[in-house]
């Protein structure tokens, strides 16, 4: 009988789709790693069980612990299913720019949630990574994850989706292009495969907001290019540890009504239900053409899936509230 012996045994070996109307347009062959088929619907489920584990390894999660984090949502969902599974309670702080089906899907696993507001700089005390911080300092027997500086993030994707990649494209890949948020889908892949093959390109998509593409292009910091933005789960107003950008060729920025119309388009157009950073990644696809050639193998990475986005990119209300849509 072949079965799992829990719902982790199911994270990882997700499959590779190809896309064929939206990319028409581009010379190449554009396959979709699509991280949806993992049991939390997200790539995120990877990270999670590699920081869960790295951090009972080394001590600093105990038996019957409390695992704090702040959260755009996937994350807190793929940390929730592991601590069911091992034993946790969870705390997830999350800004009140996300998706009430973010929060909603949150309790329905069990974390308590605490949602704090997005307009405020990443040091101020209400921000979520300051809340986050706090909790896990008030909070007996807890862990703070902070996703964005642990090296667990990385070598989750250094390991496992990095090699499924190589493997599943048979060595051919070419580009790995995927949006950048706290850096370990992006370093830990991009790491791989340029191990394997030094002469893969790896592009980040970041959206208006943020601050990796002029950081990544400078050096330079710059405080003037940060303010809110709608695109959810890519983009920092900070330089997160996992975000190696010696590792990453180049970035291209999309925007917020870009990102939006191409999600509900994957949707209607390929049968690809999705969250709105995969309408960011196609959009930013289409944005680097002049970069791809015939023989080329390009792999997008699709983090999420749409039932998380159903108020919002595929709420045709909203989308006209927003400008995006006629």
């Amino acid at each position: 009988m072949q079965y799992a012996k829990n719902i982790l045994e199911t994270i990882g070996n997700t499959p590779l789709v190809k896309l064929n109307t939206l990319t028409k347009e581009l010379p190449c062959l554009v396959l979709a790693k699509y991280e949806t088929f993992n049991p939390g619907n997200s790539v995120k489920d990877r990270m999670a069980l590699k920081m869960i584990e790295d951090a009972e390894a080394d001590g600093r999660l105990k038996p019957g612990g409390t695992i704090i984090e702040g959260t755009s949502g996937n994350t807190g969902m793929g940390l929730a299913l592991v601590a069911i599974v091992k034993g946790y309670k969870c705390i997830f702080v999350i800004s009140d720019k996300q998706s009430k089906e973010k929060m909603d899907v949150l309790r329905a696993v069990g974390a308590e949630v605490v949602v704090c507001p997005t307009n405020v700089a990443p040091d101020d005390p209400r921000s979520y990574y300051s809340v986050s911080k706090r909790l896990a300092t008030e909070i007996p027997n807890s862990w703070y994850v902070n996703q964005y500086d642990n090296p667990s993030n990385t070598k989750a994707h250094y390991e496992s989706t990095g090699p499924e990649i190589w493997k599943q494209t048979d060595g051919k890949v070419t580009h790995f292009v995927v949006g950048v948020g706290t850096g370990g889908t992006v370093s830990g892949v991009g790491k791989y495969l340029k191990e394997q093959n030094p002469n893969i390109k790896v592009w980040g998509i970041d959206t208006y907001g943020s601050v990796f593409k002029k950081y990544h292009e400078t050096g330079i910091f710059d405080e003037n290019e940060i303010y809110p933005y709608v695109t959810e789960g890519i983009g920092e107003d900070i330089l997160p540890e996992n975000v190696d950008f010696s590792i990453i060729d180049g970035f291209t920025k999309v925007t917020d009504k870009d990102a939006a119309v191409y999600t509900q388009r994957l949707a209607k157009e390929e049968g690809m239900f999705l969250g709105n950073s995969a309408g960011a990644a196609v959009k930013g696809l289409l944005q680097l053409k002049d970069h791809f050639t015939k023989d080329d193998v390009v792999v997008v990475l699709f983090h999420d899936h749409g039932s998380r986005y159903v108020g919002k990119m595929f709420n045709n209300d909203w989308m006209k509230k927003m400008g995006y849509l006629e």
